[in-house]
């Protein structure tokens, strides 16, 4: 018999589902809660605002991530380690683009809402460079952190219309900016020792 979900997983299915019907904005934590089977004295406990249901879907995008092994190799450079993990992350959240969408052009109109997110933003993508093999300590770390973000944050808006099958235009503008962050040095020293042909990969994807 399936195991049935738990509260948190309840309210984040409700929450994106509500997302993709009406939009993110007019949606209320009440009525997140009628969608689940909860009560809001339950809901509260687990999820005191929209942030936190924003917060708690974040958290678990992470931990199907980091559910797959981080690559190893050491003949793997980092910025393909990083595309890698990103690309994991893309795959998690194709079922729920629609929401995705949503919660991104209406929490577009609330600066508050953008301000109370950032925590949590950094902490996934701080998580992501460790599921690549990142050294993410001190200021280094802080460094590659912001810069996976500004990566992610970037491709993002691409994904978001990418309709080709494979999500090509989605790599390829994911390819771009990590190939930026690694001629900044971002990756750590080495990482972009190999000289290579760069051209094609530079050239802005296809419209």
């Amino acid at each position: 018999m399936p195991k049935k979900p738990d509260l948190t997983d309840r309210l984040i299915d409700a929450a994106l589902r509500l997302a993709t019907e009406r939009g993110w904005r007019s949606v209320t934590l009440a009525e997140i809660a009628e969608a689940a089977g909860a009560s809001l004295a339950e809901t509260y406990r687990v999820m005191p605002s929209r942030s936190a249901v924003i917060d708690a879907f974040a958290r678990r995008i992470d931990a199907v991530v980091l559910s797959t092994d981080a690559v190893e190799e050491d003949s793997v450079r980092p910025r393909d380690r990083v595309f890698d993990v990103l690309m994991r992350r893309f795959d998690a959240l194709q079922g729920h683009r629609r929401a995705v969408s949503a919660i991104l052009r209406d929490s577009g109109r609330d600066p508050l809402a953008l301000i109370a997110s950032m925590p949590q933003f950094l902490i996934s993508m701080r998580w992501m460079g460790e599921a690549a093999g990142l050294s993410m300590e001190g200021l280094g770390g802080l460094v590659r952190t912001k810069a996976i973000g500004a990566a992610w944050a970037t491709t993002l808006r691409t994904w978001l219309v990418d309709q080709t099958p494979d999500l090509a235009r989605t790599m390829a503008t994911l390819d771009q900016r990590l190939r930026w962050a690694e001629r900044c040095g971002v990756f750590g020293r080495g990482s972009s020792g190999e000289e290579e042909d760069d051209t094609a990969s530079e050239a802005e994807p296809a419209a």
